[in-house]
């Protein structure tokens, strides 16, 4: 991953469940990450945290804390692309990650509720309590009565959701449409799950689509899929191709 001599992350936790190994790793500030997907890697703090936290899964670098631009756009977007008279609108997270699109929509008073999904234990448990290794970055947002942390498996829960239930749906799953880690949730990015996404949103509602890199084939599913309004945003990055987000919305 290109770390130099002396400078290997320590691994603070490590656990096997029923999607494979998922890991913790933490490293000193101004040590380089790795050069892929999740943002800058240039070793900044962020929220008050010590050094950066790293998530990686069945051995795939998913995501650190040292820049959550891409993940704030996620959820910034999203909202900016609502019908403007939407009412406190209604969010679905889907990964809670290191937790800064979370802390993103908490900090908007614009959004009504805000229910975020994830199914590793151990990531809700890295923000969980007051010495949680992630809880600077979440502790607010997880305070907010709007906010809801479902423990739940993200596909089933759109392809069970209550149709035109949700005003936003922002999606931040592995590294992107055609970079998944677990075959269960590229079916989220099938035409199927396309075409639950779509019917969980309401009309006018927006899906937002995390990416390490852009895809004019996923674009083309989505207008397929019946979206209209298919935009693609980048979100620099301190090495490498930008991070995007897919933008699209469900026709009134």
């Amino acid at each position: 991953m290109g770390y130099g001599p002396g400078a290997e992350p320590t691994v603070l936790d490590r656990r096997r469940g029923p999607h494979g190994e998922i890991v913790l790793r933490h490293r000193a500030t101004g040590e380089p990450g790795p050069a892929t997907a999740g943002g800058d890697r240039d070793g900044g703090d962020a929220a008050g945290l010590n050094g950066v936290y790293e998530i990686i899964a069945n051995g795939c670098f998913l995501m650190d804390t040292s820049d959550g631009r891409s993940e704030r756009l996620l959820v910034r977007s999203a909202l900016a692309a609502l019908p403007p008279d939407r009412a406190a609108p209604t969010l679905l997270i889907g990964g809670l990650g290191v937790g800064f699109s979370l802390a993103e929509a908490a900090a908007e008073p614009r959004w009504g509720t805000v229910a975020v999904v994830e199914r590793e234990a151990a990531v809700l448990d890295w923000h969980a309590g007051e010495r949680a290794p992630l809880a600077p970055l979440s502790r607010a947002a997880l305070r907010d009565p709007r906010t809801t942390v479902l423990h739940a498996d993200l596909v089933e829960t759109v392809r069970r959701g209550v149709p035109a239930s949700v005003d936003a749906l922002c999606l931040d799953i592995d590294n992107g449409p055609e970079w998944t880690v677990t075959e269960d949730n590229g079916s989220l990015y099938s035409p199927a799950g396309l075409s639950a996404c779509h019917a969980l949103l309401t009309p006018g509602g927006v899906l937002a689509v995390w990416s390490a890199r852009a895809s004019a084939d996923f674009e083309r599913e989505l207008r397929i899929a019946g979206f209209t309004s298919v935009r693609t945003e980048e979100s620099p990055v301190a090495r490498g191709v930008p991070d995007v987000v897919h933008f699209a919305v469900k026709p009134a």
